[in-house]
């Protein structure tokens, strides 16, 4: 269930650091705001994903979305883009090694106001 903005202002005041940005910049788009509702609740909510978890959910040509950090366990051929909060040092050379779009969720916001086409991966 997608969070109310004012719900998610609260929840907000209790963030810090790059996630405060992402979180804002979600809110602000109406395609994103199911973004910002799973980064403004609990840590828990993140999620860390092996690139061999990845590999497992995604197909060719997706823009994926991780609410949490990139781990560097396994490998990932498929041709994508990936967007997450954060980067095991490894897993983000080993994506750039493969010829794999990398960047954060707030540059993925700008690049993508509406939302298109992306598919956020949760536990």
């Amino acid at each position: 269930m997608v969070k109310t903005k004012t719900k998610i202002e609260k929840q907000l005041q209790k963030k810090t650091g790059n996630v405060v940005e992402t979180i804002i910049a979600a809110k602000k788009k109406e395609s994103w705001l199911p973004l910002a509702s799973i980064l403004a609740g609990s840590r828990k909510n993140l999620v860390n994903l092996n690139l061999s978890e990845i590999e497992e959910r995604v197909n060719d040509g997706e823009t994926v979305i991780i609410p949490g950090k990139i781990l560097s366990q396994g490998e990932l051929n498929k041709k994508i883009k990936v967007s997450a909060l954060g980067f095991s040092e490894r897993a983000k050379e080993k994506l750039l090694k493969s010829g794999i779009q990398v960047s954060s969720i707030i540059e993925e916001i700008k690049s993508n106001p509406e939302g298109k086409e992306i598919k956020v991966l949760r536990r």
